[in-house]
């Protein structure tokens, strides 16, 4: 594999992303819409018996408009691939001298910074009110680049949906799949004042604790068991949807 292939197609990627503003405004504007929604609709919450001490609901809540937006954001490159595969554009590639596991990292490459990207949005555009960050600069760094880090992940386990069914419309449907990981998470109340079987798939959900992590940098300061958990837990679900990804893309050269 070339590095200067996996830089070419992930500066592609990120420029047909910057370059369709359909696609990004929903990704970036809806996330701070609820955001804003949920701060007005819950902001009493926080008085309730077991709930993290937080000086306001959206900084409670900033980790989990990270993660959301960055869900929305990441799809975006796995319906991209599986339009090229359905244009011929991704055979045009095979037929040239592009490495093979080039074509499929120069895409996740591009979501990923494009993750991270949102993730800075999100943080800088809420913290002037009240979505504080009280690990300071590292804590944001951390947070940015867990959003890169959740981006890369859900855009291998998106790429090897799009490399094995050739169809952005399956990419796209698989995608509230996603959305409902995310509410069954911690993502937008504590765990401490959930109960049964919400509390039960909570509790295992990989979602509620990259996303608690990230939270625990921004309620309680800096924590390197926190950094690690924001960090690590989407890195791992990123080797698991390469490695898926991948597999994938072995099929479709196997069968092309």
């Amino acid at each position: 594999m070339r590095a200067a292939h996996v830089v070419a197609l992930a500066r592609r990627s990120t420029l047909a992303i910057v370059r369709q503003p359909a696609l990004v405004f929903p990704s970036v504007v809806f996330p701070l819409f609820f955001a804003a929604l949920s701060n007005s609709s819950f902001g009493r919450a926080t008085a309730l018996p077991g709930f993290p001490e937080v000086s306001s609901f959206l900084q409670f809540s900033l980790a989990g408009t990270v993660t959301q937006g960055v869900l929305f954001g990441s799809v975006t490159g796995a319906a991209a691939l599986a339009t090229d595969i359905q244009d011929g554009f991704f055979d045009r590639l095979l037929a040239s001298p592009t490495s093979r596991t080039g074509i499929l990292l120069g895409r996740l490459a591009g979501g990923a910074l494009f993750g991270a990207v949102q993730a800075a949005i999100f943080v800088a555009v809420l913290w002037p009110f009240g979505a504080e960050v009280r690990a300071g600069i590292p804590g944001f760094v951390v947070i940015v680049l867990a959003g890169m880090l959740v981006a890369y992940a859900v855009g291998a386990l998106m790429s090897g949906v799009a490399l094995r069914t050739g169809s952005a419309e399956a990419v796209q449907g698989s995608f509230p799949l996603l959305f409902i990981l995310l509410f069954l998470s911690s993502a937008f109340f504590p765990r401490e004042t959930m109960s049964g079987a919400y509390r039960t798939i909570a509790d295992v959900n990989p979602v509620s604790h990259m996303v608690e992590g990230q939270r625990a940098l921004a309620v309680s300061g800096w924590s390197a068991s926190a950094a690690a958990r924001a960090l690590l837990v989407p890195a791992g679900i990123g080797v698991v949807g390469t490695a898926l990804a991948l597999r994938a893309l072995r099929r479709r050269l196997a069968a092309s």
